[in-house]
Parts: C-alpha cells; structure tokens; sequence
C-alpha cells in the first residue's frame, strides 16, 4: 500500500517547475523509516509525464514495475508472477498541490494534502527529495539523481506489459 501511495505522489510531481516541466526522468533512492527507527531501502528509475503518468522501475531489493496512467496503477512484481490493479482516487492533483506549495526555508517547500505534509527540497531548479509520513507514519524519504527534464517519453512506455501466466489481482 506505501508503495503505492508513494508512485502515485511522485509520479506527476517530480518536477521543478510545475509550470514548465513536462516530462521528468530520474534514478531513484527510496528510504522507508519506520517507528523502530528500521529502515528499508529501494533503488530504481523514474520516467512520468503530465498531465498523469508514470512508470517506477524498482531494481533494489527486488524488481518491481508500477505504472500509473490517469487514475489507474498497474503493479507487476515478477518475483510474485502476480499484477496488482488499483484505482486511485481521482481528486487527487499532485499539480494544484505543488502550485499552492509554501517556501519554509531557502530550499525547502511544503506542500498539503489530506492532512499530510510534503517537504520537497529543491536545488538549482530541480526537486532533489520528498519527504512525507505515510498512514502507518513511517518516514518516506525519496531523493532523486541523474535527473533529465522534458525528454520526450513516448506514450508506449507508461503502457504495462503483464505475462500472461501471472496471477492478476483486482483491488
């Protein structure tokens, strides 16, 4: 569930400029802090695009796609051979969030929503980390590297590709 909460904040809203940036690639390091102080860590890529998609290729520690187009997530996770489908709740638009986002510090944003609070660190016009309190109030910390900014990324890719032997889950 974090994972999916986690793809669908950042996957129309890594981006520096909201106004300008239209499509947003990055390699990903993803820390999950829990109230024990354990920590789990992700690695992978990101390629989204507005107005709503986005592909997380995770690659560390385990391979996982999630694919987000609209208001639809499609997670495959190859290791399970299952695909997960979900719906998001369509009233959410990471864009009027960020757009109404406040300057706390030179380089820090915070941004709310649903009674959650984003802090979004920025440097030299592009987002370098989120970080937020999931449900189960975990610390989320999601920092980005080797960003390219409005790269055309073809439709294509934010389109999944599932196995036909994979178990498919409807949530």
């Amino acid at each position: 569930m974090k994972k999916t909460l986690i793809a669908t904040i950042l996957s129309v809203g890594c981006f520096a400029n909201i106004n300008t940036i239209n499509q947003f690639e990055a390699d990903f390091t993803q820390n999950i802090v829990d109230d024990n102080n354990k920590t789990i860590v992700y690695k992978g890529h990101i390629r989204a695009s507005k107005p709503q998609y986005a592909l997380w290729q995770y690659t560390q520690p385990v391979e996982k796609e999630i694919y987000i187009r609209d208001n639809r997530v499609i997670m495959i996770e190859p290791e399970l051979e299952q695909v997960i489908y979900k719906t998001m709740d369509s009233s959410f638009n990471f864009f009027s969030m960020i757009n109404k986002a406040k300057k706390v510090t030179k380089n820090v944003y915070e941004a709310t929503f649903r009674d959650k609070h984003f802090f979004i660190v920025m440097e030299d016009d592009k987002i370098k980390s989120i970080t937020y309190h999931d449900e189960f109030d975990n610390k989320i910390t999601i920092e980005f590297s080797n960003e390219i900014i409005n790269k055309e990324i073809p439709k294509e890719v934010f389109e999944a590709n599932i196995p036909n032997d994979f178990d498919v889950i409807m949530d």
